[in-house]
């Protein structure tokens, strides 16, 4: 079996990275669906993917629900559960939440690519893009944003 390829571009693909820094209060979701189209609609991205990296080991990004504040709720519940504080944990260098975090942050996601179509970053009607903040206190973060594709 053959597989044929069919590559057609009206014109060159661009990249375009951006950072952008925030610094969560403390533990929970943080909105920052608005950011992110900002940076879209100012590239002037028309087609292609964005793609958001945090390079943190202790924060990570998800899409969820941005309609029922208690999903946000629940899935906060759900893991504290799956990675309590007062856990046996032995990696405690940075206070009790930090390897909770850990585990947390590898259990949700540090990258996350979404189509980009007319402009507009394809999510669904009640998808927003949430930075998931474990640690307690306050701490800066950064996400690094790449969209590769056309641009106006």
């Amino acid at each position: 079996m053959a597989l044929s390829k069919i590559l057609c571009r009206t014109q060159p693909s661009s990249v375009v990275t951006s950072r952008l820094t925030l610094q969560p209060r403390g533990q929970g979701f943080v909105d920052i669906t608005a950011e992110v189209t900002g940076l879209v609609e100012e590239i002037g991205a028309r087609e292609g993917a964005l793609t958001l990296f945090i390079r943190h080991t202790s924060a990570s990004l998800t899409i969820q629900e941005n309609a029922d504040p208690s999903v946000l709720t629940d899935l906060s519940t759900v893991l504290a559960q799956m990675a309590p504080e007062d856990a046996k944990w032995t990696h405690k260098a940075e206070g009790p939440d930090d390897m909770p975090a850990h585990v947390k942050a590898m259990l949700t996601a540090t990258s996350l690519q979404i189509p980009v179509l007319n402009g507009e970053l394809m999510l669904g009607t009640w998808q927003a893009i949430y930075l998931i903040e474990h640690r307690r206190h306050p701490h800066n973060r950064e996400v690094v944003l790449q969209f590769v594709g056309l641009v106006r």
